[in-house]
C-alpha cells in the first residue's frame, strides 16, 4: 500500500467483516505539531486478548480466503518509517480503535492518496453500514456522516447513483474547504 487511503480502506473493511454497522475514520493534520493522525474507530465484534498479541504477524488472519494478513503490518512499518507510531485497542464484542500517527513533514510519510473515492467505495460496497468521516487540518474541520445523508435522501438507497454522485460533490467539496491555504 502506498498511500494512507488504501490503508483506511482496508482497515475499514476489516471493520465491516468484523461486523461493524458503524466505521468511523478521523484524520486530523496538525501543522503546529507536525503531526498527522488516523484513527479507525468501530463497534464491531473486536478481539481477544490472545487475538490481539498475533495482529502484526503478517502470518495471521482471521480472513478464509488467504492466509496472510498484512494491513497491519504494513500500516505499522508506515507509521515508524515516518516517525510515528501504530497503537490499537480492542475488546471482544466491544469493538476495535486503529491508531496510525505520522510526523507530517516527514519525508518517508506516504502521500494521503484519494480520500473521496475511498469513502465512496466504501460507502457503494456498504448500503446498509454507517461511516463517520472527520477531517480536521489545524483549524478547519469537514465532517461527513451517511446518517445524515440517510435523513436527506427519503426512501433511494444510499449507493444509488445519484446519491453517490452528490456524496462525491460533498466530499470533494468539504476536503476542499479544509485544505491549507499555502
Amino acid at each position: 500500500m502506498l498511500e494512507l487511503a488504501a490503508h483506511i480502506l482496508d482497515i475499514a473493511e476489516n471493520s465491516i467483516r468484523a461486523g461493524a454497522k458503524i466505521v468511523e475514520i478521523e484524520i486530523d493534520e496538525n501543522d503546529a505539531k507536525d503531526l498527522l493522525c488516523v484513527k479507525i474507530n468501530d463497534n464491531g465484534s473486536g478481539m481477544t486478548k490472545e487475538e490481539m498479541e498475533k495482529i502484526h504477524d503478517p502470518f495471521y488472519t482471521t480472513k478464509k480466503v488467504r492466509r496472510v494478513g498484512l494491513g497491519i503490518p504494513l500500516l505499522n512499518d508506515a507509521a515508524q518509517r515516518a516517525g510515528g507510531k501504530l497503537i490499537i485497542k480492542s475488546e471482544k464484542g466491544l469493538g476495535t480503535s486503529v491508531e496510525a500517527t505520522f510526523q507530517l513533514s516527514h519525508l518517508d510519510r506516504q502521500p494521503m492518496g484519494n480520500i473521496t473515492t475511498t469513502l465512496l467505495a466504501l460507502v457503494a460496497g456498504n448500503s446498509s453500514i454507517d461511516f463517520l468521516y472527520k477531517h480536521r487540518h489545524n483549524d478547519r474541520q469537514f465532517i461527513f456522516d451517511t446518517r445524515q445523508i440517510r435523513k436527506e435522501i427519503d426512501d433511494l438507497p444510499i449507493n444509488h447513483p445519484e446519491i453517490l454522485k452528490y456524496i462525491r460533490g460533498v466530499i470533494s467539496e468539504g476536503l476542499q474547504d479544509i485544505a491549507s491555504l499555502a
